[in-house]
């Protein structure tokens, strides 16, 4: 009798966890978007072989990530065995193992339709396998349990008994429609089996953020773009700074195959023909730049763009002839179009850098000035009319500094370290101006602003400062830690002994400059100062053998102590 019952229970087992079983009618059509998978190394060996299927008439297919990682190629092999290539990538999830790309296709792919409502517990679906034959077998079970991942985003536990042979094949329901995709099971013996559900995977996108995915990067097939614009433009400029040049430039090709009224495309390809620096690139650049300007919905835009790009190019040019008509009058002329379109105070800043690099300083000046009387005005830009205003013939100082303090007004005290490079600006024009005072104050605001952290020249510039308003031990002490930060060069100790003997410390004097003839021993102006000091320290024969080697070394002026001191 027990027997008997044990026979009964193998046969109403579920018939899916021991053979494959007849489908319902529409699992013909639908074998057809199932197609098996081949990823290649990049030296052209086989990595992996596995399955998936279109979800799409426009070539998208869905499997797991697993297959895919590590793989410099892949070909997808349909029911009908035609083989076509992976074209590029739309997606990766390491954590659920899946993994979405777009390839060819005739006409329109044999697709999935995916089911627009989730599957509930308890209801049947079915597997459909990979297969070249025409029969419909596959696979029965039903939902045991669905767990939410996301927004509308299921993870599903079956009763279906699954192999290796069956991971990312679609699971359907009695509709015929895709409810989601097989995945591995750890446990080959089980009796259940788990699929992520579809809504997961035709969500399943590349993003502006993507260039850095460790999943996507592990990959290596072409990555393809954000379907959004606004997103695959972000992508687009963080992919500039990590991709390899070759990788860029197909990037670029696709975004204006993808997006050829975008003029973005067009000025980043111009910009990286540029970049490669010979007239045959320089050629096609300038169609692109005639492109952007042709499909460009602002123009005031493209001109200033234009403009902004010859610009940066004369430039970093140096002294070699530039190409065309490539000058910063051509420059010039893009920004002046822009203007007379729309005054943008970005557009007048960029007028009055083309202005300054050709040394027209007035008109400069006249430039920024317009951008420091709109809302663009910053230090930076007070900054840039400050040194316009500078170069200008006859310009009285006071009116440099009072822009100079437009520019530092900007900024709270305590300084922080944005406001150094003013600061320290500010200073050197009231030097220039002989207000030394002020000028050690601005040096000194600059010291806090950097935490302290300065350089040798600095502090030789602050000792110069105060040595020129009577701070003797400000400027000694600011020598010090000059030849401190950096012992090894001459003209810090020549400067120390200088300072020495301002101060008529000559037996200081007389140390610094001695080590300043060790470090140099051809340099006059201390062998000449070496000369005074020791004469001041009543070291006459000393000094004037000094003084007379200064004058052999041709410092004129230890010619005229000489006849003094003899």
């Amino acid at each position: 009798m027990k027997k008997t019952i044990a026979i009964l229970f193998v046969f109403v087992m579920p018939f899916s966890v021991l053979l494959a079983q007849e489908l319902p009618k529409w699992a013909e059509n639908a074998r057809k978007a199932v197609f098996s998978i081949v990823t290649y190394t990049k030296d052209g060996q086989i990595l992996s072989t596995g399955n998936g299927f279109y979800i799409d008439e426009q070539g998208t297919g869905v499997s797991d990530y697993s297959l895919f990682k590590g793989a410099e190629r892949a070909i997808i092999i349909t029911a009908n065995g035609k083989e076509l290539p992976v074209k590029y990538i739309m997606g990766a999830n390491d954590m659920y193992d899946v993994v979405k790309f777009k390839t060819d296709f005739d006409k329109k792919a044999e697709a999935l339709q995916p089911a627009t409502l989730p599957s509930s517990t308890g209801e049947t679906v079915y597997l459909v396998p990979y297969s070249t034959q025409k029969s419909s077998k596959g696979q029965t079970g039903t939902i045991a349990k669905v767990d939410t991942i996301g927004e509308q985003q299921y993870y599903y536990t079956l009763t279906m008994q699954t192999t290796e042979k069956t991971v990312s094949c679609p699971i359907m329901n009695a509709a015929g429609q895709v409810v989601g995709m097989i995945q591995k099971n750890n446990d080959s013996e089980s009796k259940e089996s788990f699929a992520i559900g579809i809504r997961y995977l035709t969500d399943l996108t590349i993003n502006a953020l993507s260039v850095n995915d460790l999943a996507l990067n592990s990959i290596g097939i072409k990555k393809g773009l954000p379907e959004d614009e606004s997103q695959a433009l972000v992508y687009l400029y963080m992919a500039s700074g990590v991709y390899a040049s070759n990788q860029y430039f197909d990037l670029l090709n696709d975004f204006i195959s993808q997006y050829p009224n975008n003029m973005e495309g067009y000025l980043r390809r111009a910009t990286y023909y540029i970049n490669i620096g010979d007239d045959t690139h320089y050629a096609l650049a300038v169609e692109d730049l005639k492109k952007m300007l042709d499909v460009a919905e602002k123009k005031d835009e493209a001109h200033y763009n234009i403009a902004k790009l010859i610009y940066s190019y004369q430039l970093n040019i140096g002294d070699k002839k530039p190409y065309a008509s490539w000058t910063f009058d051509y420059a010039l002329n893009e920004i002046n179009e822009a203007l007379a379109i729309t005054q943008e105070p970005i557009y007048y800043q960029l007028q009055g850098d083309i202005y300054f690099a050709m040394q027209k300083f007035t008109e400069a000046y006249t430039a920024y000035d317009k951008v420091n009387k709109s809302k663009l005005a910053s230090a930076a830009t007070f900054y840039s009319a400050a040194k316009a205003k500078e170069l200008i013939e006859g310009t009285d100082k006071k009116e440099v500094i009072a822009l100079m303090d437009s520019a530092i007004a900007f900024y709270p005290k305590p300084y922080g370290k944005d406001a150094a490079p003013y600061l320290y600006e500010r200073a050197r024009i009231k030097s220039d101006m002989e207000d030394y005072r002020g000028a050690v104050t601005d040096y000194n605001d600059f010291y806090d602003a950097m935490l302290g952290q300065t350089s040798a020249e600095f502090h030789l510039i602050r000792s110069q400062a105060e040595l020129n308003c009577r701070m003797y031990q400000q400027a000694i002490n600011d020598i010090n830690k000059a030849v401190e930060l950096d012992p090894n060069n001459v003209t810090y100790w020549v400067e120390k002994g200088g300072i020495h003997i301002r101060v008529n410390q000559a037996a200081e004097a007389i140390q610094a400059l001695t080590r300043a003839i060790k470090m140099d021993p051809e340099n006059a102006p201390a062998y000449r100062m070496l000369g005074y000091a020791q004469i001041q320290n009543k070291e006459k024969d000393k000094g004037l053998a000094n003084l007379q080697k200064a004058k052999d070394l041709g410092d004129e002026v230890a010619d005229g102590l000489l006849q003094k001191y003899k």
